[in-house]
């Protein structure tokens, strides 16, 4: 039966990764190949439907487990990124039904108290509540300071949201939110807290909107929406923590899925070369074509050693870990959108056709360079990160090592 891994054995076979992330690659992959029916029933269905699906079916597969405070919850973003890899070369809306459940636990199982991970995580875990993540606004997207979403804490310790959220996963489905509002213990991102907000909380509705790859997406309004002082996540005024430490995990997962979108994009375009007729052969015998298929591949490996790498660099506690997220995220989405690009080019006009494997991955890969962190914003991130120390060792003239430089010398005087 045909594979639909997506995973390089190559880059697995790479210290990034321990046996222990060879076993779940070859898991997930077995998984993904038996359930390709499920595939096509999830795309005959409406978002909401199928994100509920989704989250119930990941969930009894045991895909949320590390969720559930009550086992072993363990911090590994490379098994993260293997599993959103394999999703996404699969079925889109199984990568995001996935993805989301596991950015709305993380705070809570980073932040939350005792009681607030046993009323919520291990539901999350099992599927049978589905949780959001809520921070950006129609006027504060990738600038977590501008967020004005109001929190107003009262005589007996109790909080009043009014205001908006925008563009908000799993906004018409989630059962729980993970709200950043302003409680003005400070200015700009000193003065946000976190908040775990019940979806049936009195003033809270969410609006549905629609995108080019459908899905749950809301904007959510907040009107005299009262929660207890047990509502906060964390300490107060530490909501942008919270927020920054997650995306600056999540990002490199989202590298992942683009490396997922993309490497099924190069295998469709590439099987598609090798069989179509022209010009007295096969695509594949074109040079032009050869040339197209050789820069994707090129982008594929560098994408996917750019992603062990940030994930490595996350799971083993480097301090500057965040960099790399940030660079896998960047090189991976945007060479991803190439891929794909590339992919309908090869393809032609049966590139195009609604439905097919490319229209859809053409569709689902453009929010990649948006959410978490648009790519021009972590390229500022980036070019942030190149401390002084760098840049004056970059502009310092070359030293040699003592020892070349005696050899060098050695070398001129018996001339």
């Amino acid at each position: 039966m045909e594979t639909t891994t997506s995973f390089d054995p190559e880059v697995l076979a790479l210290p990034f990764y321990e046996d222990s992330h060879r076993r779940l690659a070859a898991q997930a992959g077995a998984w993904c190949d038996g359930n390709r029916m499920l595939w096509e029933e999830i795309r005959a269905l409406d978002p909401d439907a199928a994100g509920r699906r989704l989250v119930g079916v990941l969930g009894a597969a045991g895909w949320l487990s590390e969720l559930d405070p009550r086992g072993a919850p363990v911090d590994d973003f490379r098994a993260v990124c293997l599993r959103r890899e394999a999703l996404a070369y699969n079925e889109d809306l199984a990568d995001f039904a996935f993805s989301v459940q596991a950015l709305a636990a993380t705070p809570l199982l980073r932040f939350g108290s005792e009681a607030q991970r046993r009323r919520y995580l291990p539901g999350m875990a099992d599927g049978t509540l589905i949780g959001a993540f809520a921070v950006s606004e129609k006027e504060a997207g990738s600038d977590l300071a501008s967020v004005g979403l109001e929190a107003v804490c009262g005589e007996d310790g109790s909080y009043v949201l009014n205001g908006r959220k925008a563009w908000i996963a799993n906004g018409t489905i989630a059962d729980v939110f993970v709200v950043i509002a302003r409680t003005g213990h400070g200015p700009g991102p000193l003065g946000l807290s976190a908040f775990l907000v019940p979806a049936g909380t009195p003033g809270l509705r969410a609006e549905r909107i629609d995108a080019i790859a459908p899905r749950s997406f809301a904007h959510l309004s907040f009107q005299d929406c009262r929660l207890p002082a047990g509502a906060v996540l964390g300490r107060p005024g530490k909501g942008f923590v919270v927020a920054v430490d997650l995306l600056e995990r999540f990002r490199t997962t989202v590298g992942a899925a683009a490396l997922g979108f993309a490497r099924r994009a190069f295998d469709t375009a590439l099987a598609h070369v090798l069989a179509r007729e022209a010009y007295g052969g096969t695509l594949f015998d074109l040079q032009l074509v050869k040339a197209s298929l050789a820069d994707m591949e090129v982008q594929l490996n560098a994408a996917a050693l750019l992603v062990a790498r940030a994930a490595w660099e996350t799971d083993r506690g480097s301090r500057r870990f965040a960099r790399h997220s940030n660079i896998a995220k960047v090189h991976a989405t945007e060479a991803a959108q190439g891929v794909v690009d590339a992919a309908v080019q090869l393809l032609g006009a049966a590139g195009i056709v609604e439905g097919s494997v490319t229209e859809r991955l053409y569709r689902q890969i453009r929010s990649l360079r948006i959410y978490e962190g648009t790519s021009e914003v972590l390229r500022m991130a980036i070019a942030g990160s190149l401390d002084m120390r760098r840049a004056a060792r970059a502009a310092a003239p070359l030293r040699l090592p003592t020892s070349v430089a005696r050899t060098n010398s050695s070398a001129r005087s018996t001339k």
